[in-house]
């Protein structure tokens, strides 16, 4: 089935639902707005995290409609926004609209997700950017 008539588009469109399929069954839910805000969360949180080439490297392994929900509203003058991790916690849970106790589970979720889709080496390269802390939070198996 064909949603524009634009088959990158629709495929990018397949891909980005087969995403939040993953991501919604890693939290047990059947809430596509619930996945979908915290997936936006996610991607936002880290994106400001992380340096301009370093942030669109990761993107470039996204589908093209993630990629513009990556980009929506980045400035890349302000980047990257250094944070600990409580810090980086709390921006993804007010973002989420989860609590500090569910975001660490949450974002663990969204990362193993992002993780299987992309291929170990463009998240790990992606994570050795980051301090021991956040790469602890975002991927808690490499600590």
């Amino acid at each position: 089935m064909s949603f524009t008539g634009v088959e990158n588009l629709d495929r990018s469109i397949h891909k980005s639902n087969g995403w939040l399929a993953d991501i919604a069954e890693g939290f047990e839910t059947t809430d596509r707005q619930f996945t979908y805000r915290v997936l936006r969360a996610w991607l936002h949180t880290l994106r400001d995290r992380l340096g301009v080439e370093v942030a669109a490297h990761l993107a470039a392994g996204f589908p093209e409609l993630l990629r513009g929900v990556f980009y929506d509203g980045w400035n890349p003058s302000k980047v990257p926004e250094k944070c600990d991790r409580d810090e980086f916690v709390n921006r993804f849970a007010r973002e989420a609209r989860v609590t500090n106790v569910e975001a660490p589970e949450k974002i663990a979720v969204v990362s193993g997700v992002i993780r299987g889709h992309l291929g170990n080496g463009a998240f790990d390269h992606t994570l050795q950017q980051l301090p021991r802390d956040l790469r602890r939070l975002l991927h808690p198996e490499s600590a």
